[in-house]
This record gives structure tokens, C-alpha cells and sequence, in this order.
């Protein structure tokens, strides 16, 4: 996956691609479990949202996970409504590559996804991950209730310390922590990408130092 436009900044919303009232169409079930991406979700189960760069290797991550219920792949954090793949490459819609989970938080917890999450990608990265540079892959945690948006921040305070007591490279975490705002479904041929295509790019590289949250150990 690469960016058409190296661009390091959001653009504004005058700058920002309009998109469409028409959302993209996409298949029903998730490749994997055979869920329904679009719900209804199981009653009781919980809904959070990760950007951690390319979206291939990030949903198959999380679909990984007993107790994560639903993964789907999209847009969201940006301005431009029901936008494509190529728009979000373009720079011009302010929208990540963002990872909808959906799990039973009776058999996973939030902490447990969030140390995950921590753990599989460089938060310190700004407008990029790896070798894959634009607005579209930067790091984001979008939340749907206010216990979520705690633990997400408290998370982010608990790596940054961990990060910076490992290691003098590692910069403050840049990650984009709010409610959750419009998640765009993207196109089907993103969704389950890797499962689809197993030999498929998965750009996710960690830093190497682990997250101290769920694990009893202070930051």
C-alpha cells in the first residue's frame, strides 16, 4: 500500500474532497468468522476503533483475538463523507486507515486490545508507519464511550513512559486518542485482505518495548 501524496499535514475543511452521500457497497459477512460486518452486533458486546497504518495487517491482528467478535477495514477521523480508497490515498479527505473491532468484553478486555494495539506498531511515528508516509497511516485510537476514551488515554501516558525509559530514539506518542467520529466502510476488497490474499503486504513492525497496561506493572 502506498500514499499518492507524501503529505505530512490535514488538509483544512475547505482543502477537504467532498465524497459522496452514497456509501461504498460492501459483502455482508466477514470472510473469517462468516459475521455480519454491518450488524447487528451480539447484544452486550463493545465497539472500538484502531488506526495503526496499512489496514491489511492491522485487521488481521485483532480478528486474531478470542473474544473479538466482528473486524472490518475503513476510513475515519477525517472530513471527506463515504470516500475511496484513492481519495484517502490522495491526502485530500483527512481520513486514516482505521480497524473497527467489535468484542465480547466478557471475553476480552479493553486493556487486553489495548496493549495489543500499543505493542504491534511505532505510536511516536506522526504522519506515517514505517515506510508508509501520509495522513492515512497515522496512529489513532477512536472510542464509543467515556471508560474507553479514559483507559485509551491512560494507556497512552502508561507506553509513552515505557517507551521513553527504554529508549532515548523513541519520541512522545503522537496517536490520535478521541471519540469516535463517522467510520467509513471501505471498499470489499479490503476487508480480509490478508485472508484473501495471505502472501499480501502486512507492513506492521512494533518498537520492541512491551506495554505495561493489564499486566500489573506500573508505567
Amino acid at each position: 500500500m502506498f500514499s499518492f501524496r507524501k503529505s505530512a499535514s490535514l488538509p483544512s475543511a475547505g482543502e477537504a474532497l467532498p465524497g459522496r452521500a452514497t456509501s461504498i457497497a460492501i459483502t455482508d459477512r466477514h470472510l473469517v468468522n462468516r459475521q455480519s460486518l454491518q450488524g447487528p452486533y451480539p447484544e452486550g458486546s463493545e465497539t472500538v476503533y484502531f488506526g495503526l497504518g496499512c489496514f491489511w495487517g492491522a485487521e488481521r491482528l485483532f480478528w486474531q483475538v478470542p473474544g473479538v467478535l466482528v473486524t472490518a477495514v475503513g476510513y475515519q477521523g477525517g472530513q471527506t463523507q463515504n470516500p475511496t480508497y484513492e481519495e484517502v490515498c490522495s491526502g485530500m479527505t483527512g481520513h486514516t486507515e482505521a480497524v473497527k473491532v467489535v468484542y465480547d468484553p466478557k471475553m476480552v478486555s479493553l486493556d487486553q486490545l489495548l496493549k495489543l494495539f500499543w505493542e504491534s506498531h511505532d505510536p511516536t511515528q506522526g504522519m506515517r508507519q514505517g515506510n508508509d508516509v501520509g495522513t492515512q497511516y497515522r496512529s489513532a485510537i477512536y472510542t464509543t464511550t467515556p471508560e474507553q476514551l479514559r483507559q485509551a488515554e491512560a494507556s497512552a501516558a502508561a507506553y509513552g513512559a515505557a517507551l521513553k525509559a527504554r529508549s532515548t530514539r523513541f519520541g512522545p506518542v503522537t496517536t490520535e486518542i478521541r471519540a469516535a467520529p463517522p467510520f467509513f466502510f471501505a471498499e470489499p476488497y479490503h476487508q480480509q485482505y490478508l485472508e484473501r490474499n495471505p502472501n499480501g503486504y502486512c507492513g506492521l513492525a512494533g518498537t520492541g518495548v512491551s506495554c505495561p497496561i493489564g499486566v500489573g506493572v506500573a508505567a
